[in-house]
């Protein structure tokens, strides 16, 4: 049975920093690509980062959180990370990992199109 999961999320500080795990189970992970995407009550998904597949093995960020969050993944192991360092209030979302068939993030990924979104989230909360 294919499962995705993600883990991580907490309260935390602003300036403070926290670490996002996606792990997946029952499949090969390293074909597909990652996206991390998030959404806040009342606001729509948003596409916060996006890691290829093993045959590209690119990086992409919003704007907004670039030069905060770092996106790796470890190949071989069905798992990828989104550490996140000087958290904002408006950071506070819930975060979701997805998976993207052809192993590439594509110039729309931020909207999510072709991703696979199978998880519960987690949620991270950015507070003093």
């Amino acid at each position: 049975q294919e499962q995705l999961v993600e883990s991580g999320g907490g309260l935390v500080q602003p300036g403070g920093s926290l670490l996002l795990t996606c792990t997946a189970s029952g499949f090969n992970l390293d074909r597909y690509g990652i996206g991390w995407f998030r959404q806040a009550p009342g606001k729509k998904r948003e596409g916060v980062s996006c890691i290829s597949g093993i045959h590209e093995r690119s990086k992409y960020y919003a704007d907004s959180v670039r030069g905060r969050f770092t996106v790796t993944r470890e190949w071989h192991q069905n798992t990828a990370y989104l550490k996140m360092d000087n958290l904002k209030s408006e950071d506070s979302a819930v975060y979701y990992c997805a998976t993207e068939e052809i192993g590439h993030c594509s110039s729309n990924w931020t909207f999510g199109w072709g991703f696979r979104f199978r998880t519960q989230g987690t949620q991270v909360t950015v507070s003093s």
